[in-house]
């Protein structure tokens, strides 16, 4: 592919410096056995700790071993999950669960209880401790030495889901597409096609419906014992303290459902309207959701991986040179797989590699505009992981999801003004920004949607296969679009949680979505008004990680942690007002 650096550059990028060489852990240690580890987390359990130097040593090296380690697993889920047909890279992955992490959690739970009883403790007064001293004990209230083979099985059966899913293909006219690539042809003009291609995805969906039910209640069942082994009735308290979530509860997840179904479901109900309306179709059958009007070519951004990471880069570089220097090192380090394949893992992630600084951007584009949102938002967290990187203790990097959203979400808004690299043509330009804002309010009830089933699925475990199915048809229906027409395909309403990979692999982490778009959508309404002033902020709070807590790094960023209805409808009301001002530059 030819390289199209030298259009978009007005400078040269900079590689940006990666962190100073190991003190603790020797330079050549390979984590490939417990017995590789061992040494080095026994020493820190036995280490005399005399005064408040010793300590701040002590929590510099047990940072550094953590460091060494999390990179270490990173790198083979990145392996797995990029050839989810390897056998050889699923195994490497499976051994460190198997055989380090178990080993190792005793020793953490150890080491956590030897900081947070140290005299001192207390008194270290770098940025961030307080927190991470709070967080240290959470851990230690939740610890239970007969989970840790439990938490072993529960990564173990996580890791199926991609199996099952990247291998997932469907053949048309005798070419074979897998699933990101099929959703391309449903954009198309001809809706019998779109039909056939719908059905055909459908189809191989449902091929493996059973194995995902199954793999579900297998977890619901281990995630359950596992919290009433610590105390818990049900595993959505458990897993709420898990997460740290100190800021906010069970019932304000509740409560924002509710805001989202009073206030943005109508609001999604309006522009399947404006869609039925382009079409010419009196209601939207499933396949009509992502298709172009008569006349009007989908959108195409770039052509391969290449060509995205290079106007990827240009597009940052125009935002602040920074942005640009850490997709240029990322590029240069190779630290990218772009492109959707057969056996490759389904989603996309930007994954924080803690002692290298420099992070891993995985996606499946197929050369779609929701591809250039996808890199836009894993970019948003690879700039995140690059302002981190410097903080004193790995701890600090590990970000709560409601603030490393909020640096992707914030930056998928904030690229638009640079859409010319993607975008020859204005009306294309406008086109892709209308579609960017439309998505950002439409993605609300579906965050609505699959919060509220895990909320469901952990306060009821022993919920047959279908209860769970009436229950999620019960919330698809609350939160949907009555526009969309879905007579005869009940069936397949099922399958639509079943591709949602957070369900299987990061329970609960979902919400951290609606949240978050709320901080970026008020961050965007700082930007739209004071570029500098709102990038300055944006780089401030996401240099912080998590030495603040979330309503702290909010408030760096110059906006309200707030997720309140009366918040809510303000931030719609102006972003309704953007889309107006777009469709009418459209209607023009």
């Amino acid at each position: 592919m030819k390289r199209v650096i030298s259009v978009y550059f007005c400078r040269m990028p900079n590689l940006i410096p990666l962190p100073k060489n190991r003190r603790f852990v020797t330079a050549d240690l390979v984590p490939d056995s417990w017995s590789s580890v061992q040494p080095y987390f026994e020493a820190l359990a036995t280490r005399e700790l005399p005064d408040q130097a010793a300590l701040e040593q002590w929590l510099a090296d047990r940072s550094e071993l953590e460091a060494v380690l999390d990179e270490d697993l990173a790198w083979r889920y990145i392996r797995m999950t990029c050839d989810t047909a390897s056998a050889e890279k699923r195994s490497a992955y499976e051994d460190f669960i198997r055989d380090i992490y178990p080993e190792a959690a005793p020793f953490e739970d150890k080491l956590n209880r030897k900081l947070a009883e140290h005299p001192a403790a207390d008194r270290l007064d770098t940025p961030g401790m307080a927190l991470y001293l709070k967080r240290v004990r959470n851990a230690i209230a939740l610890y239970r030495e007969e989970n840790i083979p439990l938490q072993t099985a529960q990564k173990q059966l996580e890791s199926e889901y991609g199996a099952l899913v990247g291998a997932m293909t469907i053949t048309h006219e005798g070419q074979e597409y897998t699933l990101p690539q099929a959703a391309q042809l449903l954009k198309g003009h001809d809706r019998a096609l779109r039909e056939i291609i719908y059905h055909k995805m459908a189809d191989r969906r449902r091929q493996d419906e059973a194995k995902l039910d199954d793999l579900l209640t297998r977890l619901v069942q281990l995630r359950t014992t596992i919290a009433r082994n610590a105390g818990f009735d049900h595993y959505r308290d458990y897993r709420f303290k898990e997460l740290n979530r100190f800021d906010y509860n069970a019932q304000d997840c509740l409560d924002f459902h509710e805001a989202i179904r009073k206030w943005v479901v109508p609001i999604k109900k309006s522009f399947d309207q404006y869609r039925s309306q382009q079409l010419g179709l009196e209601k939207l059958r499933p396949w009509d959701l992502d298709a172009e009007p008569a006349g009007q070519q989908p959108l195409k951004p770039f052509e391969g991986a290449r060509e995205l990471i290079d106007r990827s880069i240009a597009a940052f570089n125009a935002i602040d040179p920074y942005f640009g220097d850490c997709l240029f090192t990322m590029d240069v380090k190779g630290q990218f797989d772009l492109e959707s394949r057969k056996g490759k893992s389904p989603g996309g992630y930007n994954y924080p590699l803690m002692e290298t600084g420099a992070p891993f951007i995985f996606m499946n584009a197929a050369g779609s505009v929701s591809d250039l949102e996808t890199m836009m938002h894993e970019g948003g967290h690879a700039v995140h992981s690059f302002l981190s990187k410097d903080l004193a203790l790995r701890a600090f990097k590990e970000l709560p999801s409601e603030v490393a959203e909020l640096a992707s979400m914030s930056m998928e808004l904030i690229s638009m003004d640079q859409y010319a690299h993607f975008f020859s043509d204005q009306t294309d330009r406008v086109r892709a920004q209308y579609e960017q804002l439309q998505r950002a309010l439409s993605v609300l009830p579906w965050i609505a949607t699959v919060d509220a089933f895990q909320h469901w699925l952990y306060l009821h475990p022993d919920h047959s296969i279908a209860e769970r199915k009436a229950k999620w048809l019960e919330l698809f229906k609350t939160y949907g679009s009555e526009a969309v027409d879905w007579q005869g395909l009940e069936a397949n309403i099922h399958l639509r949680w079943q591709s949602q990979l957070h369900i299987f692999e990061v329970p609960f982490y979902y919400i951290e979505y609606g949240f978050a778009q709320l901080g970026a959508l008020a961050i965007w309404q700082r930007y739209t008004e004071n570029s500098k002033k709102a990038l300055e902020d944006y780089k401030k709070a996401l240099s912080l990680g998590y030495t603040q807590n979330i309503p702290g790094v909010y408030k760096a960023a110059g906006i309200a942690f707030d997720f309140r209805e009366t918040y809510l409808k303000s931030l719609l009301s102006f972003t309704q007002e953007k889309i107006e001002a777009l469709q009418a530059t459209l209607k023009r």
